[in-house]
């Protein structure tokens, strides 16, 4: 080892597999400098033996910050949820290592958030944040030994009935927020998402007001499906004339502003008026939840806003008249499964089914086979007697003997 002193700092010079070393200490002490030296030596060591070295294991509120850095990429939209998800797992377990984290922890922390009502598909959202984390550093699995996967509730949407939506329709009509009326009706009459309503601008729109009636249709430029992206949806007339009396307040808005831009409501007369101001023609209106939520309390009913997109693929799969692929292309569904999750065909309508079967099934008996004729008159009468005969109750049977006789023959 040499030393040596240049302007008042202090260097270091040696030689490794051949190669001279000549660095400087940045600093004026002969001791600071053999000290640099030693550890510059054993860090050339270390590196030439391939002799990993191991990083000191973090809190868990610095590997979230870590892992969610990692995300570089993704749209704004999931980062923001997983940032969402982990704020309270960095409450519970933000402050300890994430190597002490145990099962225990993870099922204590599951039950403690399924008793504060959370639901499944949260909790397990949750649980995947933390799996993301720990798999970062070896340790997820001994923790999720046996630990078993909630089952989620798929089937959270329902469709709207027709007295309700009337209600809604009201109260929307009433609201301080002059943009909630709008939104509903353009929502429940196409179907479209609350992110795709947002990103619409008045270029995808085509309203033509033919006197009294209009015809129109939205072209959809933004979906979180690729099916959803550029559909084109009809408009019925009350959203041509609710789009018409909305684009209307924005007579300097030109075609590449959005439909709902970004504002703000003032409050007049002691709150029983509302005027819209501070209008950002070119930024689109972030959420409209809070007047939502008052349009509920309003009227005692319980609806999410993505049910409006539910009922409107529900009242669509109701109509016998309209294909599956035309339902798909206007909903922006890419399969018949996402199609069965979203309507919510009535009671009434299936009741109207069953009807609709067992009269068919009469005429065909009564002429004696099937539309085609492929029965005989003879076997199709053999078989209405078997019919009647087994699932037919006599008129004047009672109906409790009837369940007991039926439970006696199986």
């Amino acid at each position: 080892m040499s030393l040596y002193k240049r302007g008042g700092i202090w260097w270091y010079k040696f030689k490794f597999q051949g190669q001279s070393i000549r660095e400087s200490s940045k600093s004026g002490s002969r001791t600071l400098a053999r000290e640099a030296e030693r550890a510059r030596r054993r860090e050339l060591e270390t590196a030439v033996n391939r002799i990993q070295r191991r990083d000191p294991v973090p809190l868990l509120r610095v590997a979230a910050q870590r892992w969610l850095a990692e995300k570089v990429g993704l749209s704004e939209k999931t980062i923001a949820g997983y940032k969402q998800r982990m704020a309270p797992l960095i409450a519970e377990f933000g402050d300890r290592l994430v190597c002490d984290l145990t099962r225990d922890d993870v099922l204590s922390y599951r039950s403690k958030r399924l008793a504060a009502e959370k639901s499944p598909r949260t909790v397990n959202y949750e649980i995947c944040c933390l799996r993301g984390i720990l798999d970062g550093y070896g340790l997820w699995q001994a923790v999720s030994r046996k630990l078993s996967h909630l089952k989620e509730n798929h089937n959270v949407g329902q469709a709207i009935p027709f007295e309700h939506e009337n209600t809604l329709l009201r109260a929307c009509g009433q609201s301080l927020s002059p943009s909630l009326l709008p939104l509903f009706v353009l929502g429940i009459d196409t179907g479209l998402r609350a992110s795709e309503l947002r990103a619409l601008r008045r270029n995808d729109l085509a309203i033509a007001w033919n006197g009294p009636t209009a015809s129109g249709e939205v072209v959809v430029p933004k979906s979180k499906t690729e099916a959803g992206k550029g559909r084109s949806v009809p408009l019925t007339q009350r959203a041509c004339a609710v789009l018409t009396s909305w684009l209307a307040r924005f007579p300097a808005a030109s075609s590449d502003d959005y439909v709902f831009p970004r504002h703000s409501v003032r409050m007049l007369h002691g709150g029983k008026e509302s005027i819209i101001c501070a209008v950002a023609l070119r930024v689109q209106m972030q959420s409209w939840q809070r007047a939502w939520r008052k349009v509920l309390k309003d009227t005692g009913l319980k609806y999410r806003w993505h049910d409006l997109r539910h009922t409107f693929v529900t009242l669509l799969a109701e109509n016998p008249n309209i294909s599956e692929e035309t339902i798909r292309a206007m909903a922006g569904h890419a399969s018949k499964q996402m199609l069965e999750r979203y309507s919510h065909i009535r009671a009434s309508k299936k009741r109207d089914a069953i009807r609709a079967l067992e009269q068919d099934r009469l005429e065909n008996s009564a002429r004696g086979g099937t539309k085609l004729g492929t029965v005989s008159e003879q076997s199709a009468e053999e078989t209405r007697q078997v019919t009647e005969s087994t699932w037919l109750p006599p008129r004047d049977s009672n109906p409790d003997m009837l369940i007991q006789s039926q439970l006696s023959c199986r």
